[in-house]
């Protein structure tokens, strides 16, 4: 049976996180975009999944007084619908209620179908359109919130 662990991200998971970013999104952030927001930002929290100790999925937060806005949020392809992205998310809702966040905020982009699913699970609801938000493709994204 395979061990997962859900946990703070490390400077160690770097790597990993970074190849994972790679593979999920069209443009990946830089390796060190993950490095200042570790070390430089006193808002970012960083989150990640493993399985069997591999790191396979990643979670960013800005948290800033009782607010948390989702900067991004990715599972490893070869690990998607095993529930690890709602396990993941369940665990950064956790931790933020924990720190005393009262909302909870993020983008998706407007295609992206099966995270709305997910994030509707959690009782996030629509509450506004970014137009041409991304900048691969100019595709909106759908501001979704909760109250926590």
């Amino acid at each position: 049976m395979d061990k997962i662990v859900f946990r703070k991200m490390t400077e160690n998971d770097i790597e990993a996180v970074s190849q994972i970013d790679e593979k999920s999104f069209p443009k990946p952030w830089p390796k060190q975009i993950y490095y200042e927001e570790m070390n430089l930002n006193q808002y970012a929290k960083y989150f990640v999944t493993t399985v069997n100790e591999e790191v396979v999925g990643f979670c960013g937060t800005w948290m800033v007084l009782d607010e948390a806005q989702v900067t991004n949020i990715a599972i490893h392809p070869a690990y998607r619908g095993r529930g690890l992205g709602e396990g993941l998310f369940q665990y950064v809702i956790n931790y933020a209620v924990a720190h005393d966040v009262k909302h909870l905020s993020l983008e998706v982009r407007m295609s992206n179908l099966v995270a709305q699913r997910m994030y509707k699970k959690f009782g996030l609801q629509p509450g506004g359109v970014r137009k041409n938000y991304y900048t691969d493709n100019q595709e909106d994204a759908l501001v979704l919130w909760v109250n926590l």
